[in-house]
């Protein structure tokens, strides 16, 4: 594996930082104080973009071979939830769809005949952190370091396979991340589009969201744990499921892993 590098704006920032030393220098405080709240509110905006690709590489859509077969990634996160988990993964078996689920470490340790369950019906489990701690974006390197690879290490222990993707709870991550899953071997995945299903518990909006402009190479958002429930109390993701991958079917795209799309030949 070769050494981690910092991307283009991690180095353009990190020398604009040392632009700030002429202004001390000078005594011009106010400026250089300035100067240095306007960086980091930058890289905190650029680290609250889930999609963005300036911190480091961040998989958005699948390669252009799984595009050009038709293929598309449903990923799954939040669970494994002991309610919703085997009843999605009942509608992926009724219409012979594969998905990938991002599980966060302590939930995967309470339920791991579930997360044999998740496997063994042919669908992969992936690094969604350890705590889904909710100001993650705020870790440092060594936080970053127990989260994921703790994470790395419960689901080693309970599948027997090691997770190759990651991703940041909600996207939200900060430039000591991609130091962390190059040291792990993760690769960040974000999506290409979402449903907001762990907010909205209207099925039909949240569906609008996904069918949106849907392609072939798109990747997929939705959560098994924390969804939202309709008016009438069901996971959202059990009412948006079916008619997702009915549309899927009618257009001719089909539901691989991640792992899957991104095996090379």
């Amino acid at each position: 594996m070769t050494g981690w590098r910092p991307s283009l704006f991690l180095l353009t920032t990190a020398l604009l930082h040392l632009a700030a030393l002429p202004l001390l220098a000078m005594g011009l405080w106010g400026w250089a104080l300035g100067w240095l709240v306007t960086l980091h509110l930058l890289i905190m905006a650029v680290s609250l973009w889930p999609r963005s690709q300036w911190l480091g590489p961040n998989m958005l859509r699948l390669p252009a071979t799984a595009a050009r077969r038709r293929e598309v990634a449903i990923t799954i996160d939040d669970g494994p939830d002991p309610v919703v988990t085997p009843q999605v993964l009942r509608i992926l078996a009724a219409h012979g769809a594969k998905a990938t689920f991002f599980c966060i470490g302590e939930r995967a340790a309470r339920h791991p005949e579930l997360c044999r369950s998740i496997l063994a019906a042919g669908h992969t489990i992936e690094n969604h952190g350890q705590t889904h701690h909710m100001l993650c974006s705020l870790f440092g390197p060594a936080r970053w370091r127990r989260e994921v690879g703790d994470a790395q290490a419960t689901l080693l222990g309970i599948t027997g396979r090691r997770p190759i993707y990651y991703r940041a709870m909600a996207g939200l991550r900060n430039p000591f991340l991609a130091p962390v899953l190059h040291a792990l071997g993760l690769q960040l995945v974000t999506w290409t589009r979402r449903g907001y299903d762990s907010r909205d518990g209207n099925a039909d909006q949240v569906l609008a969201r996904l069918l949106r402009q849907l392609a072939a190479g798109d990747i997929l958002l939705l959560h098994d744990g924390h969804c939202a429930r309709t008016r009438q109390g069901q996971p959202v993701i059990l009412a948006v499921l079916p008619r997702l991958l009915e549309h899927l079917s009618a257009h001719h795209l089909q539901a691989v892993t991640l792992a899957d799309a991104c095996a090379t030949p």
